[in-house]
């Protein structure tokens, strides 16, 4: 049997709307047993008298964490919505112990509350947790017929929700308002997003999403159409994007440095390509590093970096040095001798690189460094039909050559 002195000190203990009336008896064993019980006020107001200190999290959430970690030796609940460990406050809490400090109890989440609620097969359903994330982040996934389950900070989100719904061209989905679920006060209501909505919608709340309407939905495959990026004509257009990507192969959790980011749309588009991605963008243009944030929030990857200043002299900065390197590399714009150089010097091995370059002497620096380092060398020609008198012919852009080599 374990040494009692060798247990964790902290469970984090999930609790929803019915209170102590929803617990597992593990559960009701831990708040019995705490000397400390950590709570949001709206947790707290449901918590009955007990025989412990009780103490309110405050606002900001990180606030807390010092507080609860001052504690560390004394039993500690700390009470968390639902599953701590499913859009919840676990993983904000436990990266800061060791493994054996802490235990969680989970509750029922508030998604899998919402599903039972719906009659919705839940690992069907995307779940988002937007409490303190722009709504743009759904914009990926509205697909028509698709469901999704969205936690929502009060009721003015969710007329925030319908809105933006509305103005994207998904008016006719029917939006579920679901509040406080498991609790006495529970109540589900639904409406089109482009209906009146109650004006009496009270956190905590979620919102089921069914769907519909006739806005354009974001294609899955790379190579976004040009229209979908506001842009000054700086952009790598859509057929060159999608050769570009698929010689960048984004994978899950990999990270991109997009040189001479411009509308941003490489980046963006491989941070769609998947959630766990990140991409660092570099643009010397203020206007320009503005507009590639603009996009990427519209498209729903807010989480795009952008850092400005021209390459290389950006890649000496010694802030850059704490950050992870990168899994690729993409250089749009500013290509040179001193840029490759300087890469050369700071990348590790296995980082890919794709350059793409239009000019004469862009293109013979390419080929100059493919004969140096090794990669593929292509060129690419692309035409469209356009008019031609009172027929049709092809009109051919500029052709681009492409570098692509591991280092």
């Amino acid at each position: 049997m374990a040494d009692v002195d060798d247990a964790p000190w902290l469970t984090l203990l999930g609790w929803g709307e019915s209170g102590t009336a929803g617990l597992t008896p593990a559960s009701r064993d831990a708040l019995e047993d705490a000397e400390v019980v950590f709570g949001a006020r709206r947790h707290l107001r449901l918590l009955p008298p007990v025989a412990c200190e009780v103490r309110e999290w405050p606002v900001p959430f990180a606030d807390g964490i010092p507080r609860l970690l001052a504690e560390r030796g004394r039993r500690v609940v700390m009470l968390v919505s639902g599953d701590p460990f499913w859009f919840g406050a676990g993983t904000s809490l436990t990266h800061q112990l060791g493994a054996g400090e802490w235990r969680a109890l989970p509750s029922p989440s508030t998604f899998s509350l919402a599903a039972s609620r719906l009659g919705w097969s839940l690992e069907g359903v995307t779940c988002l947790g937007l409490h303190a994330r722009p709504l743009t982040r759904l914009r990926p996934h509205l697909h028509r017929g698709r469901r999704l389950l969205v936690l929502l900070r009060d009721g003015e989100a969710v007329a925030e929700l319908a809105g933006w719904l509305s103005r994207c061209g998904f008016g006719a989905s029917r939006l579920h308002v679901l509040e406080a679920l498991g609790g006495d006060d529970e109540r589900l209501r639904s409406v089109r997003a482009h209906a009146a909505l109650p004006d009496d919608i009270r956190h905590p709340v979620a919102a089921g999403l069914e769907v519909a309407g006739d806005g354009p939905a974001l294609p899955l495959t790379p190579g976004l159409p040009d229209e979908w990026f506001e842009h000054d004509g700086q952009i790598t257009r859509q057929a060159v994007r999608a050769l570009t990507l698929a010689a960048l192969a984004p994978v899950a959790g990999e990270r991109l440095w997009d040189i001479g980011t411009g509308s941003g749309s490489i980046a963006i588009e491989w941070l769609l390509a998947h959630p766990d991605n990140r991409a660092l963008a570099f643009e010397c243009d203020t206007e320009r590093a503005a507009r590639a944030r603009r996009n990427a929030r519209t498209l729903g990857v807010d989480w795009l970096e952008v850092v400005e200043g021209s390459a290389p002299d950006v890649l000496g900065d010694r802030a850059l040095d704490e950050r992870p390197p990168p899994d690729a590399v993409f250089i749009g714009g500013g290509l040179s001798e001193a840029l490759l150089e300087a890469l050369w010097r700071r990348l590790p091995a296995g980082v890919r690189l794709v350059a793409n370059a239009v000019t004469l002497e862009s293109e013979a620096l390419l080929a100059h460094w493919q004969q140096r380092a090794g990669g593929e060398l292509l060129r690419l020609e692309l035409a469209t039909a356009a008019p031609l008198g009172r027929r049709r012919g092809w009109k051919a852009g500029y052709p681009i050559v492409q570098w692509r080599v591991t280092r």
